[in-house]
């Protein structure tokens, strides 16, 4: 009697098919999330574009009251704002593309100058910001997890309810009360002390970024004195975010810890903080990954009351600036680019996401 012998299964050839129809699919949403940006861009540019029309036209709103009515008639003819709107708002598409935000009415300045100068500022604040709730919120949502239900998660939960709560400009207000005026540690305002500021202006090439401009100029002294004015700002921005990620971590661990994987490592005899560390903690951490994206914009909203507070000289501060001369110029060009940053942010974060986590399905 004759006997047949099976095929081979051939193992390695279907993992790899799997491997590239994940990473195919994987591309696809990627690339169907990048192209998602521009329809969003272009409706929080729309958006922001008409509500700046709906006050009028910008030159009247800024200079009103200030010049007589010829003058004013002049500079809105020379700026375009007599034309319709369509065209107006053809033009500004058309000039977003070119990278040209428009200049301030007030003082004239190019925006994307601005943008330069001054988002440099904003993004050294963001990323101290998000330092501090990164190393307030994550470890104090661990402890929380790991002491569930005890008097220091009950006091823990509802510090991180004051963290979100408390308005940025009165937690900084405090801060630079305890700590700048009655124990003069740390300074009271400012990116850095003047003579400082004007000895980095000097550094080449400048970056407008102060930590890089003295680790460039070369002068310990100089990176101490940045350092020690960032401390108050980064404290006030980052304990709105640290509060979030407080409670996110929190609940996300004690989730983890009942799940089916972490039961049977502890069915195999796995200690109890290995599970919890090296198992429980990495994957509880993927949804602060996924909410990072939400709060850097919370952090750009909160950047204008830190910034006013602390006279830092970012883009919070010079849209507090420009609202109060009524330059809706500026402000229109300002809040344009924040809008972008937070489409792009928004993408970079799925995309990470989808990357390290592989539970994401597409």
């Amino acid at each position: 009697m004759a006997t047949t012998t099976p095929a081979p299964v051939e193992v390695g050839k279907d993992s790899r098919a799997s491997a590239s129809s994940r990473y195919g699919a994987l591309a696809r949403y990627l690339g169907i999330r990048f192209l998602l940006i521009i329809p969003t861009a272009w409706i929080l540019v729309t958006v922001v574009f008409f509500l700046m029309r709906v006050l009028g036209d910008p030159i009247s709103a800024a200079l009103g009251g200030r010049l007589p009515a010829d003058q004013i008639a002049e500079r809105r003819a020379a700026a375009g704002y007599d034309r319709p709107i369509l065209t107006q708002y053809w033009e500004y598409l058309t000039g977003l593309l070119r990278g040209d935000f428009g200049r301030a009415s007030t003082n004239n300045v190019p925006i994307s100058d601005v943008l330069i100068t001054n988002g440099a500022a904003t993004l050294e604040l963001a990323f101290w910001a998000l330092l501090v709730a990164f190393a307030v919120g994550v470890p104090l949502g661990f402890f929380a997890a790991t002491h569930r239900d005890s008097f220091s998660d009950g006091t823990l939960r509802i510090l991180a309810i004051l963290f979100y709560a408390a308005p940025v400009f009165f937690v900084g207000m405090l801060l630079k009360l305890v700590f700048a005026v009655k124990l003069g540690w740390l300074p009271v305002a400012g990116r850095a002390s003047t003579n400082v500021e004007l000895a980095l202006q000097n550094v080449s090439p400048k970056t407008n970024i102060l930590l890089i401009d003295s680790f460039l100029y070369g002068d310990t002294g100089y990176t101490i004195d940045v350092l020690k004015h960032a401390v108050l700002p980064a404290v006030a921005l980052g304990l709105l975010t640290a509060g979030v990620f407080l409670r996110l971590v929190r609940v996300n661990l004690l989730q983890t810890l009942q799940s089916g994987y972490v039961e049977a490592a502890r069915a195999r005899g796995v200690g109890a903080r290995t599970v919890t560390r090296r198992h429980a903690f990495r994957n509880a951490l993927i949804p602060v990954v996924t909410v990072m994206g939400l709060q850097i914009a919370t952090l750009l909203g909160g950047a204008v009351l830190t910034e006013t507070t602390f006279e830092w000289q970012g883009l919070g501060f010079q849209l507090a600036r420009y609202l109060q001369a009524r330059d809706f110029i500026a402000v229109q060009g300002i809040v344009t680019f924040l809008a972008i940053v937070v489409a792009v942010i928004s993408f970079l974060t799925d995309a990470i996401v989808a990357l390290i986590d592989p539970r994401v399905r597409f």
